[in-house]
């Protein structure tokens, strides 16, 4: 296999060039199909660039339900924790008061 951008001759198998090391296969995302060229699957037509970016926002947004999970959790642990010092308002408003909104 040859490098387009140095053309040095590459082994077959080879995934990056041995001397610039420019990628010389490259896997799809979605079907793990490998071809020459990146940007668009030859075989089921993902984009590379929007399949990793939609990867990416279902993370984030898994990460931010998580996270809110978490800070709900923490509020009624500090809320039992506050209790006896002041009386159980700290409880009162964790169950019964509204919640800010951000």
């Amino acid at each position: 296999m040859v490098c387009p951008k140095c053309s040095t001759q590459n082994r077959d198998v080879a995934r990056f060039c041995t001397r610039c090391h420019t990628t010389l296969r490259f896997k799809c995302p979605a079907c793990e199909h490998e071809q020459k060229q990146g940007g668009v699957c030859e075989k089921c037509g993902v984009d590379f660039v929007k399949y990793a970016t939609m990867l990416i926002v279902q993370r984030q947004s898994e990460h931010d339900l998580e996270h809110e999970r978490l800070e709900r959790r923490s509020g009624l642990l500090k809320s039992l924790v506050w209790a006896p010092l002041s009386g159980g308002i700290s409880v009162f408003r964790y169950f019964f008061l509204p919640k800010k909104q951000e």
